[in-house]
C-alpha cells in the first residue's frame, strides 16, 4: 500500500472511531498524516512527497499499533508522539502538561502586538506558562527581551525545562513556580496568559481527549474566570507603565464580558476570529 493510501484509511479508521480533534489538528485527515509520518520517521511535511513511497509490512503494523492506542486510549496524538507543533516550532510535551495550541503563538509570529511594545519592553511574563511554549516563541520573536515562565504546576514546569534547554534559550528564560502572581513581583513590559479559563458546564460536556489533560489547566470555575478575575485584580501592580497584557479566554468571551462590564479591551484578529484573544491596557485595568 502507498503512503498517501494508508493516510486515507487511517483517516476513515480515526473518523469511524469518533476520536475528538482539536490538539494539534482539526480533522481526521490531518490527525491521520500526522501519526502515519510520524510512525515512519518522516517529516511532517513530508506528505506529498512521499504520498507514493510504499509501505511495508512491518511499518503497517507500527502504523496500526499507534493508531490502535490513539484510538483505544483516547490520548491526544502529541501525547503519544511526545511533540507539538506551533507556528513551525517543535516542543516536547507530555502528560504532566496541557498540549499547546495557543492562539497566542500566531500572534507573536506575525508581529500583530508589535506596535503595542516599544524599546522599554524588555521583561515578558509568561503565565500559566504549561511546556513553555509560549515562553519560547516570545524569546524568538523578541531577541533583546528576559523572559519569566510561571506556572503552579511543579509538573508542568518540569516539561518546559525541556523546551528551554532544547531551544537553547536557559540564559533568557527564567522558570518560575508561581500560585497566579503571588510570586512575580514584576514589574513586567508584556504579561502572556493562556490561563485556565473553560466553563463548568463546558468542563462536563469535554471529550474524552481533553479529560487526559491536566483539569487544573483548563477548568475555570463556573463561568470560566475564577483565574481571570484574580489576575486582572493582581496585574496592574506587576505592570510596567505602559505595559500591556495579552490574554487567551477561548469561546468564553459572553463570560468575559458579562463578568468585567465596561473594560475597555482590544479584541486581536486570530485565525480563529476576534473572540479568543484580547488586549488590555494598564491604564483600562487600574
Amino acid at each position: 500500500m502507498k503512503l498517501m493510501a494508508r493516510v486515507e484509511a487511517a483517516a476513515r479508521q480515526l473518523e469511524a472511531a469518533g476520536v475528538a480533534f482539536g490538539h494539534g489538528t482539526s480533522n481526521s485527515f490531518d490527525e491521520a498524516a500526522w501519526l502515519v509520518l510520524w510512525s515512519l520517521g518522516l517529516p511532517l511535511d513530508a506528505l506529498d512527497e512521499q504520498a507514493d513511497r510504499e509501505i511495508d509490512d512491518h511499518e503497517d503494523h507500527e502504523i496500526a499499533a499507534l493508531l490502535g492506542e490513539r484510538i483505544a486510549t483516547r490520548k491526544p496524538a502529541a501525547y503519544l508522539t511526545r511533540e507539538a507543533w506551533l507556528q513551525g516550532v517543535a516542543f516536547y510535551v507530555d502528560e504532566r502538561a496541557i498540549v499547546p495550541r495557543s492562539f497566542i503563538a500566531e500572534l507573536l509570529a506575525e508581529g500583530s502586538i508589535d506596535s503595542w511594545l516599544s524599546e522599554r519592553t524588555t521583561r515578558v511574563l509568561d503565565l500559566c506558562t504549561g511546556n513553555g511554549s509560549l515562553a519560547v516563541l516570545a524569546a524568538m520573536a523578541y531577541p533583546d527581551v528576559q523572559v519569566d515562565a510561571a506556572d503552579i504546576s511543579a509538573d508542568a514546569l518540569e516539561v518546559a525545562q525541556i523546551n528551554v534547554q532544547r531551544h537553547g534559550l536557559q540564559e533568557r528564560i527564567r522558570l518560575l513556580a508561581s500560585d497566579g502572581l503571588t510570586a512575580l513581583p514584576g514589574p513586567y513590559d508584556l504579561i502572556l496568559c493562556n490561563p485556565p479559563y473553560v466553563n463548568a458546564q463546558s468542563m462536563a460536556q469535554l471529550p474524552a481527549e481533553y479529560r487526559a489533560e491536566p483539569e487544573l489547566a483548563l477548568a475555570g470555575g463556573d463561568d470560566g474566570m475564577d483565574f481571570i478575575r484574580a489576575l486582572l485584580r493582581e496585574a496592574p501592580a506587576r505592570m510596567a507603565e505602559d505595559a500591556v497584557l495579552v490574554l487567551e479566554i477561548g469561546n468564553e468571551r459572553a463570560h468575559f464580558e458579562a463578568a468585567f462590564p465596561g473594560l475597555e479591551a482590544v479584541w486581536l484578529e486570530t485565525s480563529a476570529g476576534e473572540d479568543q484573544v484580547l488586549l488590555l491596557t494598564k491604564d483600562a485595568l487600574s
